[in-house]
């Protein structure tokens, strides 16, 4: 079976949008994805449950009042056990593959290295996902096929907006598991907001986020442990107007780790988002480098 026919039945990436785009946002859920092709759990040494744990199950529901808002949001459908687009689109693991890597492969990565690379040998705690090597181009395949037209569609969106709005806001909506603890005081983090150390975003940006989250009640970490991935170093220029930030939202406030069912605080925690995106959609232009308007 090819990669095109594992996903003719659901397709391997989802954009939600309004009718009319109102607010310079574009939101995106790379690890969402929940439909695990048949021939990937064939082939893989875990079970339909135990592959789920890398999975950011239901972050794309927990944002989704973005598109109410007037922003599109693209979601994978794919499961991040079995393609990464948050990585470098070429960050493989030699020791996976029956054949050498490409020259133009990156193998020395740490995320290579802690086996989370664009094609994972790991998921959750360490579980290796496959029984034995693959054929290098099952890992080709996948980054042709899904990883590229991804991040083809991500790059629309974002440089439309930024055409329209003058500038573009890129939320990289995440979940983390309920054990990350952090220093600064702060213990087990219920968000942790990441700019890649400033260099990805206005600091108004990850400054009001951080704020608007706090006030709300909840504990806020700032890069530590999660500074942002492949996709906000990427695409966040904040000098040519593309901003990005990266959201990481603790799973213990609406999620059943063991079950991966959701709890009674899944409706608190959307309805708190509900808000809190409403707010930080509503910062003022010139934050993003953007002229403030001319009085009367």
């Amino acid at each position: 079976m090819t990669l095109e026919c594992e996903f003719s039945m659901v397709p391997p990436h989802e954009i939600r949008a309004p009718a009319d785009q109102r607010i310079p946002f574009v939101f995106n859920s790379p690890h969402s994805g929940r439909y695990y092709p048949p021939r990937f759990l064939a082939s893989s040494r875990l079970d339909a449950h135990a592959i789920r744990r890398s999975e950011d199950c239901n972050v794309e529901e927990l944002f989704g009042g973005a598109v109410a808002l007037g922003a599109p949001m693209l979601l994978a459908h794919f499961p991040r056990a079995y393609l990464d687009v948050n990585r470098e689109p070429y960050e493989l693991d030699p020791r996976m593959f029956n054949e050498p890597l490409p020259p133009y492969a990156n193998a020395q990565s740490a995320r290579v290295a802690g086996g989370l690379g664009t094609v994972p040998r790991l998921v959750g705690e360490g579980q290796d996902i496959y029984p034995g090597k693959l054929p290098l181009a099952e890992a080709l395949g996948r980054i042709e096929t899904l990883y590229k037209p991804y991040h083809a569609v991500l790059s629309r969106l974002i440089a439309d907006t930024q055409r329209r709005f003058g500038y573009c806001v890129l939320i990289d909506c995440h979940s983390m598991p309920a054990g990350i603890r952090v220093g600064d005081g702060i213990g087990r983090p219920d968000f942790i907001v990441g700019d890649r150390f400033g260099m990805s975003c206005s600091d108004a940006l990850s400054a009001t986020a951080i704020e608007l989250l706090q006030d709300i009640g909840y504990a806020v970490a700032h890069n530590k442990p999660y500074a942002g991935g492949y996709i906000t170093e990427h695409y966040g220029r904040p000098a040519r107007g593309f901003h990005s930030l990266q959201i990481e939202v603790n799973r213990g406030l609406y999620l059943n780790e063991r079950t991966f069912e959701k709890h009674s605080g899944f409706d608190r925690l959307r309805n708190d988002l509900d808000m809190f995106l409403a707010d930080l959609s509503s910062l003022p232009d010139y934050h993003f480098g953007m002229p403030p308007l001319a009085a009367e």
